[in-house]
């Protein structure tokens, strides 16, 4: 970790407490066997990783590349003298062609003589994070600084086939042949979902996940959204509907967990990355039209998202001043990257004026 008060408290107590927590209570376990180094020393932290049987990042898409100078550091120390086995980094990112992403980062900090041994010796594994934690309160964070609160949900699917060492037997690790399905999947109803709850309970005053689920027209809309999706991917991937009518369903049941206080403003922030091309709205409307199918409830969710006027976020305030100065036909140039002639654009601006007329009656 890079904040000291985190990594001398783990090294002094040499464990941190885990809350599960659920409607049905709080269950508290104990990781122990643990210590830290501090990610800004270079060398300390290349030769932990070094020595290391597995390793994992789960820093976010704009700190990766303040970490390749010590994953690079650890390959020179664990490769360049001789032979050694295989590393295998899991990158927890939610970041599509994260492999590829994450592999040229390094490179870029190895010299051209450890390239191949980079190729053939250290695997760059995607996994499709599932698991929902909240951001912890000031009121939390005083109490005890290592404390991490998560719910029960605890499966973590990754890519068979980016292990350049034996697949390891690690509890809830869940290695998959068909990844993409599991990356789509994640982000096409997981992220989708989670978001147009977080946009729809925004724009009703709520302030929590639990609070906005629990809205009967949220939710209907929420499911709608996933619906289409679930129907896009099953044509796309050959999936069963009904496995992933189920997975939707049980996202939502998650989504309703008082316990977890999943703020709306953690799941909202940075509208303008969620509004990306690629992105889990814009993306999901473009998956479902290659698949033949409509996302009015999709574009629902873009127009929330468009609406999302929260000041305390600094990318919402970005948006909110290019709506001033441009309208929606700004956005969808500039961040959506939709042509405004598009069936895409139309149903944006449908449902931007559909949801700009609800609000009144609010």
């Amino acid at each position: 970790d890079v904040v000291a008060p985190v990594v001398e408290a783990i090294n002094r107590r040499g464990a941190y407490p885990l809350y599960i927590v659920s409607d049905s209570g709080v269950e508290t376990r104990t990781i122990d066997k643990v210590r830290a180094v501090d990610g800004r020393n270079l060398e300390a932290a290349a030769d932990i990783l070094a020595g290391a049987d597995i390793a994992s990042t789960a820093v976010g898409l704009h700190a990766l590349p303040h970490i390749a100078p010590v994953i690079a550091a650890a390959v020179v120390k664990r490769f360049g003298d001789g032979d050694a086995p295989p590393l295998d980094i899991l990158l927890c990112e939610n970041l599509k062609q994260g492999e590829a992403h994450m592999r040229a980062l390094v490179a870029r900090h190895l010299p051209p003589e450890l390239h191949q041994r980079l190729e053939s010796s250290v695997g760059f594994v995607e996994a499709s994070i599932g698991r929902m934690v909240p951001v912890m309160t000031a009121e939390q964070r005083a109490e005890d600084i290592l404390a991490v609160w998560v719910e029960p949900y605890c499966e973590l699917p990754v890519d068979a086939q980016g292990f350049r060492g034996p697949i390891p037997r690690l509890q809830n690790l869940k290695p998959a042949g068909n990844f993409a399905a599991y990356v789509e999947r994640k982000l096409f109803v997981h992220n989708l979902t989670h978001a147009t709850a977080a946009y729809l309970g925004y724009q009703r005053g709520y302030a929590f996940i639990y609070e906005a689920i629990r809205d009967d027209a949220v939710r209907a809309r929420v499911e709608a959204a996933g619906g289409e999706t679930c129907a896009a991917l099953a044509k796309k991937y050959g999936s069963d509907p009904e496995t992933l009518h189920a997975h939707l369903q049980d996202l939502i049941h998650r989504y309703h967990n008082r316990a977890l206080a999943d703020q709306i403003a953690r799941v909202a922030r940075d509208p303008i990355r969620k509004l990306g091309p690629e992105d889990r709205i814009i993306g999901a409307m473009r998956l479902c039209l290659s698949q033949g199918i409509q996302p009015r409830a999709v574009a629902r969710a873009a127009a929330a998202a468009l609406a999302y006027d929260n000041g305390a976020d600094e990318t919402a305030n970005e948006l909110q001043a290019l709506l001033r100065n441009g309208g929606v036909d700004a956005v969808l140039n500039n961040i959506c990257r939709v042509p405004v002639d598009s069936v895409e654009a139309a149903m944006i601006k449908d449902a931007v004026k559909s949801l700009e007329k609800e609000t009144k009656e609010l």
